[in-house]
């Protein structure tokens, strides 16, 4: 039986569980203990060196981080493979890949940082939300484009470029930002969503969500007694979207962290 750590609202781990779910393997979730504090547990750490999700285990294998998870299913399990067959194909859906998890990851976690664990206040807030929305909303065009004339992303059928892009374009719809109405964009996310991978692991993310969405959160933050890993997209984006205090104000009361040494 394959398992997976992970965390129902890690748009990375919602990656890999859809793809189990689209090459019909059966799999189990674990959710590592210490993350919310800053300090990962030490066997999770064993398979996941950066105290990141996902992490996969599969019989004597271990293999932390989504993109080479998903490329030692595709390797191990190649049938439905995720990946297109064409070489050209290939790097093109995994540049998408690249932009949604490094630049696209960060505006909705840059969010999340202001509405759920109040780094940000009054006209801050509003400012940083505001770049948010900008930023998505080039995204939003500059995945149009990708999507062309497309049914699907990854090409004629739904695959890695698909899963690849929905967890995100959900996580921005939780946040208020869906894409324009009637777009091309938008027909395809909803084709996406319909299918049972998808539906699945979006339901798991919002039950998740729902069960989370503590009252008290901000305060643990302010206290140091919950810390947010801001690694170099993350931290670009906070510094280049007017919020370079937070940062500094994080690391003052340590309230925020980085991946940990290895060894």
């Amino acid at each position: 039986m394959i398992t997976v750590y992970e965390h129902p609202l890690s748009p990375y781990a919602q990656k890999v569980k859809i793809a189990l779910r689209e090459k019909g393997l059966a799999f189990e979730v674990q959710q590592p203990g210490g993350m919310g504090p800053g300090g990962a547990a030490a066997d999770f750490l064993a398979f996941s060196p950066r105290a990141e999700v996902p992490a996969l285990i599969d019989g004597e294998v271990r293999v932390f981080d989504s993109t080479i998870i998903l490329e030692y299913l595709d390797d191990a399990y190649p049938d439905r493979p995720m990946r297109p067959a064409r070489p050209a194909e290939r790097a093109r859906v995994r540049m998408l890949e690249e932009v949604m998890d490094t630049h696209f990851e960060a505006i909705n976690w840059g969010l999340s940082e202001i509405r759920w664990f109040g780094r940000a206040k009054g006209e801050q807030a509003e400012a940083l939300t505001a770049a948010a929305r900008q930023q998505t909303e080039g995204f939003y065009a500059w995945l149009e484009t990708q999507l062309g004339d497309r049914d699907w992303f990854n090409g004629e059928s739904f695959g890695w470029g698909d899963l690849s892009v929905a967890p995100y374009l959900n996580g921005s719809i939780g946040h208020g930002h869906p894409p324009p109405e009637g777009s091309r964009l938008a027909a395809w996310l909803a084709r996406a969503n319909t299918r049972p991978s998808v539906a699945k692991t979006t339901e798991e993310s919002m039950t998740a969500a729902r069960a989370s969405a503590m009252p008290n959160v901000a305060e643990l933050v302010e206290k140091g007694l919950f810390k947010r890993e801001y690694r170099d997209h993350r931290l670009e984006w906070m510094i280049k979207s007017g919020g370079v205090d937070v940062v500094l104000k994080g690391l003052e009361r340590d309230n925020i962290r980085f991946a940990p040494g290895f060894g």
